[in-house]
């Protein structure tokens, strides 16, 4: 018997089948699409940056992103890269580690209690109006220049933000749908765990993006000073012997680090948030 018999005629495949699959490809290739146009932006940018270096026109002290490249690679294949990376990561997870909970817990304290709020709310304020990259003197001076002053300083700066979006996230959650989850009976426990925090969660990744952003920040700055491992060191000891492929690579690192965690709290964002129908930009 040919194959062709074991096939069904093409009529007697059902519209809404034949509809569901084109509708799938659509989606498939506009995703494809959007991907690419994603991707354009950043290739226009490194190749204008490959051009401009060769063409002088970023200066005689920029190198073109080929140079980058293979002194990327060089580092590397030497395993100076992986280290120092290594020393950067533990200082920024150290950090998070204390800053992320600490901001969530006075968060929630002070959204969901008003006494919490008279009492922490204030002194969070006037703290958050501190430049806190400006503290670094002062924690050289407390905890000396070893890692607790890189961690504590990396934990300070992530706080805030945090806090602020918890809060308010917490405080911008609708009235209405808390009363009418107590009308159907639930209780406190379950009023904050099914209304209150899934209200409040999209406020909540925000402030996690932007103490992301501010641990990377505060991790450029700290290691700049007192170090002797790090990306920060590497960048200074490039520096001192004017070696730019070396400091647009770290540079480089440092955005690719941002943009990681980023996109990983947007993919978190976008399963956590499945539910949420928002505007959609065309």
């Amino acid at each position: 018997m040919s194959t062709d018999l074991l096939d069904p005629p093409r009529s007697a495949i059902p519209v809404a089948a034949r509809v569901s699959t084109a509708s799938r490809s659509g989606a498939v290739l506009l995703s494809v699409l959007r991907r690419a146009r994603k991707a354009g932006g950043l290739v226009a940018v490194l190749a204008l940056w490959e051009i401009g270096a060769r063409a002088g026109w970023l200066g005689s002290t920029t190198p073109p992103l080929s140079d980058v490249a293979v002194r990327g690679w060089e580092m590397l294949s030497s395993g100076a890269l992986f280290e120092n990376l290594g020393v950067s990561l533990l200082r920024v997870l150290k950090g998070l580690a204390i800053g992320l909970p600490t901001g969530l817990a006075l968060g929630l304290l002070s959204g969901l209690f008003r006494i919490s709020e008279d009492i922490v709310d204030a002194p969070v304020q006037a703290l958050r109006m501190l430049p806190h990259l400006a503290l670094v003197p002062l924690f050289i001076i407390w905890f000396g220049i070893g890692e607790t002053s890189k961690v504590g300083l990396i934990a300070v700066g992530t706080v805030f933000p945090l806090y602020i979006n918890v809060f308010h996230g917490i405080r911008g959650v609708d009235e209405r749908l808390v009363e009418s989850a107590r009308t159907c009976g639930l209780g406190r426990l379950g009023l904050v765990r099914k209304v209150i925090l899934p209200g409040a969660l999209p406020q909540i990744l925000v402030g996690l993006r932007l103490s992301l952003g501010v641990a990377w920040l505060t991790l450029v700055v700290v290691e700049q000073s007192a170090t002797a491992s790090g990306i920060g060191f590497v960048i200074n000891q490039a520096t001192q012997f004017l070696q730019m492929e070396t400091v647009f690579l770290v540079l480089v690192v440092y955005a690719l680090l941002g943009v990681s965690t980023d996109l990983l709290v947007r993919l978190i964002e976008r399963r956590a948030l499945a539910w949420r129908k928002g505007l959609v930009a065309r």
